[in-house]
């Protein structure tokens, strides 16, 4: 889990995608430009940021809030492939590639985000070397998690895929006062995280909350003993 350089790549993309910032890299013409296109978007919990199978023209910057990127199978069952919050840019991927969306973003809470124009952000790439650096190393990064992905389904058993899901949620998106991990997820979204049938999850959370691991209020949940999901997850913090 590397929860700690996802964290520093943030920062540092939270530091360079700024107006002071772009100020610095581009000519006053261009960054009158960048001030005149860039736009403050909002969306509610449950709207669509954007679609699979839709065309890029701009990049979206996270202020505030999380969404989750997901994709359908060919049986139609959805998967989340990871979980966006501030600090994190989407859209970015496809873009570069000069392809379609692979997948869909989706509003989890109401979002507040930094849309950016294909042209702006890709001059801002070819101008901004503090810029074009955060963006490898967030692409480095994200190759190294889908590696990780793939192990984590083909050699943890579920039990241990739960563990770690809810300590890696936890570290990423925090907690409320009360300690709940701050997103609400259906025990279906739990099953498609952990790649599991719905009952199973259903099941384990059930065996979870018995064993005094978590705590469960509706659809969030309360990590209660950090150390013996560590030991069950095999994870290494």
């Amino acid at each position: 889990m590397s929860l700690e350089k996802q964290t520093l790549i943030e920062e540092n993309l939270l530091k360079v995608f700024s107006d002071e910032s772009f100020q610095e890299m581009l000519s006053p013409e261009d960054y009158k430009k960048y001030l005149s296109v860039k736009q403050n978007l909002k969306f509610h919990k449950g709207e669509t940021i954007f679609e699979d199978g839709g065309t890029p023209n701009g990049v979206y910057f996270l202020k505030k809030g999380t969404a989750k990127l997901s994709k359908q199978g060919v049986y139609g069952k959805e998967q989340i492939l990871r979980f966006i919050k501030e600090g994190d840019l989407i859209g970015y991927r496809s873009l570069l590639c000069g392809e379609q969306f692979q997948a869909k973003a989706e509003a989890m809470t109401d979002v507040e985000a930094t849309f950016l124009p294909s042209d702006i952000f890709l001059h801002l790439l070819e101008v901004g070397p503090k810029l074009s650096f955060v963006m490898l190393q967030k692409i480095a990064f994200e190759l190294g998690e889908s590696s990780n992905t793939v192990t984590f389904l083909a050699q943890k058993t579920v039990r241990e895929r739960l563990a770690e899901i809810l300590l890696l949620l936890e570290q990423k998106l925090g907690t409320d006062p009360e300690g709940f991990i701050k997103i609400s997820l259906t025990r279906e979204e739990i099953a498609n995280i952990i790649g599991t049938a719905t009952e199973s999850a259903i099941r384990l959370i059930s065996e979870f909350k018995q064993d005094e691991l978590i705590e469960v209020e509706g659809r969030t949940i309360k990590i209660l003993n950090h150390e013996k999901l560590i030991k069950l997850g095999h994870v290494t913090l």
